[in-house]
């Protein structure tokens, strides 16, 4: 069995206020986000902020393989790594087969330049993807 690398800074409480870019990734990165499941996962992010308190949604991009989302943490209670457990449960749940990969990336968000870069990236990310499938097909 491979042992999964942690990769969450030491010491850093990730309970603290700030912006947090989060990717999480589909088992074998497989394209399931697509039509209902697509709304599905959209729908369960976009409760976040109603089911937690102290989460707030700023940008999220939801990909067959995998999403990018940037969280708001104001005065939360529980750690990202929690509320990414629940989302993946929620969504788990309502699919009703298991999605994800184990554990998911995240970024600290630390100024307001890097959050206008991870928004554009983000934004632009469907684009990169559907780019990088064109030039696969027509090689």
């Amino acid at each position: 069995m491979r042992a999964i690398k942690n990769v969450r800074l030491k010491e850093y409480d990730y309970s603290s206020n700030g912006f947090y870019f989060v990717t999480i990734c589909i088992n074998y990165r497989k394209p399931y986000l697509t039509g209902k499941n697509k709304e599905t996962v959209l729908q369960c992010i976009e409760q976040l902020p109603c089911k937690i308190s102290g989460v707030k949604l700023d940008y999220c991009q939801i990909m067959p393989s995998h999403i990018h989302m940037i969280l708001i943490l104001e005065q939360c209670e529980i750690k990202l790594a929690e509320i990414i457990r629940r989302l993946k449960a929620a969504v788990t749940k309502k699919v009703g087969f298991r999605l994800w990969q184990p554990n998911y990336y995240e970024h600290v968000i630390r100024n307001e330049q890097a959050l206008a870069m991870i928004r554009e990236y983000i934004q632009n990310n469907p684009l990169v993807e559907e780019i990088e499938l064109k030039r696969f097909y027509e090689a």
